[in-house]
């Protein structure tokens, strides 16, 4: 088995502004939000601008748009935490179907952050980058379309999510890890919607990273 790959710092020259803690040079017109990300500020603040600056070279946008309603904040990303936790579905598979619903919704920011963290987890770049086009690829697994199938008939309006699909899902995976893929596509239809609503677009950590670019979605055939 590969070892993941060390999680490479992003080196992002900053400016300070009146509105956010950490823009890219250039502006804050990098990727407008809908709400201006606010200053994060107050020792709590200083420790997660520390945080993540150590991870990720910068404090991305998304956190000063919720450091407005920081309870929010610390709600939803202390979930995403335990999420992170969880062990009874496989990494890869809970990986991708995240990228699906940030491909199907259109959250950028979801679909490249997800895809640099697939790369620092060290799972399968390659299939990765061909998730936005999943159906017309052939590099997935029988268990690996369905779980995206999966994913995309959880985030439709409404579910399109059939028996025999969760049938097979369940004979396949076992039924904890059916129940934990299921919340993981729940969060992520939270977390990617939240995202399309206010905005927030992508930060580009994936092509800081030397990662090639994601293709795009194939358009949806028209409905007479």
């Amino acid at each position: 088995m590969s070892q993941p790959r060390p999680l490479r710092r992003l080196k992002v020259m900053t400016i300070q502004t009146n509105e956010t803690d950490s823009i890219p040079a250039g502006g804050a017109m990098e990727h407008p939000t809908r709400i201006p990300p606010a200053r994060i500020t107050g020792l709590k603040g200083a420790v997660i601008r520390r945080l993540i600056v150590k991870k990720l070279g910068k404090v991305p946008a998304s956190v000063g748009v919720y450091w407005h309603n920081p309870k929010v904040l610390f709600a939803s990303s202390g979930f995403g935490g335990k999420l992170q936790k969880w062990d009874a579905c496989d990494e890869s598979l809970k990986s991708f179907a995240h990228m699906a619903v940030a491909s199907l919704v259109g959250c950028t920011w979801c679909l490249d952050f997800n895809y640099f963290e697939i790369r620092n987890k060290g799972l399968d770049v390659d299939k990765a980058r061909q998730i936005p086009r999943w159906r017309e690829a052939d590099i997935f697994t029988a268990v690996e379309r369905d779980v995206l199938d999966y994913a995309e008939a959880m985030s439709q309006t409404p579910l399109t999510v059939s028996d025999e699909l969760v049938d097979r899902l369940h004979a396949e995976l076992g039924p904890a890890a059916v129940v934990e893929l299921t919340s993981v596509i729940a969060f992520a239809n939270m977390t990617t919607r939240g995202n399309v609503a206010l905005g927030i677009e992508s930060d580009g950590f994936a092509a800081a990273c030397g990662l090639q670019p994601l293709p795009e979605r194939p358009a949806l055939p028209s409905r007479s």
